[in-house]
């Protein structure tokens, strides 16, 4: 049965590496309070202007390279993030260009941190049908220049780094690949985890009065968010391993969204993992949404906690509010 398989992966980060002690000069936090609550020690900000296109391209080249292909044989970019360049056009046209690929579609995901996991399904469902045969899927985050400074941000601005990751998909008859991806959202969370303005629904969409009350950072109800993290993951890993007829026995690595340190370990104790088959690297880089995954997976794969025939379980939840989860086999 044709399946659709990694060939490559690949992630950037930015040189500038931000500690939770260069925080607590901007605003009031202390490395051991970032610590407590999320575990991150380090982000990455990007210098200047930098787009979340630009943090893609040098992902986009390592995952190609590493398929063994040439940039030339990429046929479809899919491209998640909640940061896009600008408003429009999409990240992704602009990645086209950028990697000198004109005239191959290109489409932007808008699911933040489950954007990765929405991105894989598309793929897989494109590899499956023959539509093609080589896609490159970009997760990147560009969340710096979006950040609140203050006291009033600061409960979500020491969660959040900048970085990108990308994988290019293609069909295998191996038995390996993604076996499948299980999709959901529950829109009445949508204002628990949003950044307002600017909106289309208001007349004009941004006003002073609107950035005096800092309505265009991003706002985050933490208690309803971890409460229904620890919920919803372990919920649709049980899913996903249900649906291919597996036990967590089964699984050899649990890769989730790196959102908080807290809730990953929370949602490995109650599946019944123990620490070593869930991977975590949130301490280094912080919350990159859409390319925590991509960038966690090959990074385990490159100190060997993921290898060949490996039974790998992907899990995210975010804004939406958005939960899904993937089984692949190495």
């Amino acid at each position: 049965m044709l399946r659709t398989a990694i060939l490559g992966l690949g992630h950037y980060l930015p040189e500038r590496v931000v500690t939770n002690d260069d925080l607590a000069k901007m605003f009031t936090t202390s490395d051991e309070w970032i610590q407590q609550r999320t575990g991150i020690v380090t982000r990455r900000y990007v210098d200047g202007d930098v787009g979340v296109s630009d943090l893609a391209v040098p992902a986009a080249q390592r995952a190609v390279e590493a398929a063994g292909l040439k940039m030339s044989d990429i046929e479809f970019i899919i491209f998640a993030t909640l940061s896009p360049d600008y408003q429009f056009p999409g990240s992704a046209c602009l990645l086209q260009d950028k990697l000198g690929l004109p005239g191959i579609g290109a489409l932007d995901v808008r699911n933040q941190c489950t954007g990765f996991l929405y991105g894989l399904s598309i793929a897989d469902a494109f590899v499956k049908t023959g539509m093609y045969k080589r896609i490159l899927l970009v997760g990147a985050e560009v969340h710096s220049s979006a950040l609140e400074f203050s006291d009033r941000g600061r409960d979500v601005t020491v969660l959040f780094g900048d970085g990108a990751a990308a994988t290019v998909f293609g069909p295998t008859d191996e038995d390996r690949g993604i076996l499948s991806t299980h999709l959901h959202a529950d829109g009445r969370y949508a204002k628990d985890l949003w950044i307002e303005i600017p909106a289309s629904c208001y007349q004009p969409r941004m006003t002073k009065e609107h950035m005096d009350e800092g309505r265009h950072y991003p706002r985050m109800n933490g208690r309803k968010v971890f409460k229904m993290a620890v919920e919803t993951m372990p919920q649709v890993v049980h899913e996903a391993l249900a649906a291919n007829g597996l036990t967590i026995n089964d699984v050899d690595l649990l890769v989730p969204h790196q959102a908080n340190l807290r809730i990953n370990e929370f949602v490995g104790r109650e599946l019944g993992l123990p620490p070593e088959k869930v991977y975590h690297n949130i301490q280094r880089y912080g919350n990159t949404t859409a390319a925590s995954i991509p960038l966690a997976l090959n990074e385990a794969i490159q100190e060997g906690r993921a290898k060949k025939g490996d039974i790998i379980v992907l899990a995210a939840f975010g804004s939406g509010f958005t939960w899904a989860s993937s089984v692949l086999k190495l």
